[in-house]
């Protein structure tokens, strides 16, 4: 049985992991975390001392899901989409979450001066939603609001009722 890929993408903060990490206990897909993935396999090229944080390698990264990707059934999860090869995914969602929800989070990460400020920008300009819309079909790119518990239930639904559509009509 085929299965389908989803994306799971947005500002650092906004429930990616929350969201994702429930939709696979519920769904049965296999969750996958980019940022915990580059941490065990150390997938990096590098150290940004400005954001003091590891600088991804992405080609290898990809080298490292491929095969995952190709079988289906993933939910991926990272604050980026704009390297993933278009074709793996059936779905993308962007999570959106109102700047003073996301400042505490943030700031509870321990986020601060430039980074903090950085990642609330990012939020406020729609990056991340429009970098989605750049790299793949406009018709699979979803917003998603992620600012309440509710707001994850509802979200959870949505996403898993066209996870079942989507298995109804490629099966």
């Amino acid at each position: 049985m085929r299965r389908p890929n989803v994306l799971l993408t947005g500002t650092p903060g906004v429930g990616k992991s929350t969201l994702g990490k429930e939709l696979a206990s519920r769904t049965g897909l296999t969750y996958i975390n980019v940022g915990d993935l580059a941490k065990e396999g150390e997938l990096y090229e590098g150290f940004d001392e400005e954001y003091e944080c590891p600088i991804l390698d992405e080609d290898r990264v990809i080298d490292e899901l491929e095969d995952k990707m190709r079988e289906g059934g993933v939910i991926v999860d990272y604050h980026g989409c704009d390297f993933f090869p278009e074709q793996w995914f059936h779905i993308v969602f962007v999570l959106r979450t109102d700047n003073s929800f996301l400042y505490d989070r943030l700031e509870s990460r321990g986020y601060k001066g430039k980074k903090l400020q950085d990642n609330i920008q990012c939020e406020i300009f729609q990056t991340l939603y429009e970098e989605a819309m750049l790299s793949y079909r406009e018709e699979i790119v979803h917003q998603l609001p992620s600012n309440t518990p509710e707001d994850l239930e509802r979200n959870l639904d949505q996403i898993m009722q066209w996870i079942e559509q989507w298995m109804k009509d490629n099966n």
